[in-house]
């Protein structure tokens, strides 16, 4: 028996970052994300070989180990490993041979959500396999639990939710540490015209977003008075994004997305860059009205803004830099599984 999942990535449309501890414990979040037609997937596969076999083919990591339960964490594919050791563990699983196999649409550090939509993807594989009572909220929380927790890998909570539940969401995050997932009815008209407005662009660089997380939550915890200030601002922009969407109004869209900008780049130094000022500085000059790094900043994949008439210019452009434009359409349904009885291989 095989057993496959996928679960979509997202892009942070406003409030990211306020869902990042201290912040979110102290004055609570908000975030509006969607997630959007690029998945991580995890293919499960019994065999009878003795062996746990991991592996990432689309960054080049693999490895066996013999049956046990509990996989060493050591900087080789943790996240499939502390997913394992987590399911072992909680749910009194009987350690058995199997090979796992993973990929992603996008590489790690893409600022899609790219690390935990791939945790989310193997929880829900594993609930799949082993029939484990696990709701939405619960696969949501357990891979929080895993990548912030038992991993200590620093970042939010949004990512995990947007992946498991799929569409738009505007996400709270209670000072409690409770969680509330609201999905939002969007108009048919209103996806298609932001899809025909919004141009993704992978600059072709990853970055690693757990020092601009950790210099973030530093400015709160010291009380950065204008980073902060920054942060409630981002916050707000939340709740005017969800009223423009849903009204359909997407000047307003545009223009909450290049403020929030703005205030993003107040949280920490190294949000921004020379090349990604380069980026900018193309579009805008092709057209685009405005942009956001989706994601903790750095570098990744960029949200930019345009007329749908000028939609070629900006692609025009941006195709004589080092970077790519990828299509996409927005996605409605979360993370989900399925059995395969009759293998191709």
């Amino acid at each position: 028996m095989i057993i496959r999942s996928k679960a979509p990535l997202r892009l942070g449309l406003a409030g990211g970052g306020s869902d990042v501890s201290p912040y979110s414990e102290e004055y609570g979040g908000s975030i509006l994300n969607a997630t959007i037609s690029l998945y991580a997937y995890c293919t499960i596969e019994e065999t009878d070989d003795r062996l746990i076999s991991l592996n990432a083919p689309d960054i080049g990591k693999s490895i066996d180990y013999p049956v046990c339960e509990t996989l060493p964490i050591d900087d080789n594919l943790d996240l499939h490993k502390a997913v394992y050791n987590r399911i072992v563990k909680d749910y009194k699983i009987s350690p058995r041979s199997f090979s796992i196999t993973t990929y992603s649409d996008a590489p790690p550090g893409s600022g899609l959500g790219s690390s935990s939509t791939m945790v989310v993807s193997i929880i829900k594989a594993f609930a799949e396999w082993l029939n484990l009572p696990l709701g939405e909220y619960e696969i949501a929380r357990l891979a929080y639990e895993i990548e912030r927790i038992d991993l200590q890998l620093s970042g939010g909570k949004q990512d995990q939710y947007a992946a498991t539940f799929g569409g738009f969401n505007f996400m709270e995050f209670r000072k409690d540490d409770q969680v509330i997932v609201n999905p939002l009815r969007i108009k048919q008209w209103i996806i298609d015209e932001l899809e025909a407005s919004i141009i993704l662009y992978y600059t072709g660089a990853s970055r690693e977003s757990a020092k601009i997380i950790d210099e973030q939550k530093k400015n709160t915890l010291y009380g950065n008075i204008e980073a902060i200030e920054a942060m409630h601002r981002i916050k707000q922009s939340s709740l005017d994004m969800k009223e423009a969407i849903l009204k359909g109004n997407i000047l307003e869209f545009s223009n909450i997305l290049g403020k929030a900008w703005n205030d993003k780049k107040k949280m920490a130094s190294s949000i921004s860059n020379n090349r990604i000022d380069e980026i900018f500085k193309a579009a805008v000059g092709a057209g685009a009205l405005t942009g956001k790094i989706s994601g903790a900043g750095g570098g990744g994949f960029i949200i930019f803004v345009v007329d749908p008439k000028k939609r070629v210019g900006v692609i025009n452009a941006l195709s004589l830099l080092n970077g790519r434009v990828v299509d996409f359409q927005f996605s409605k349904g979360g993370c989900h599984s399925w059995k395969i009885y009759n293998s191709l291989s």
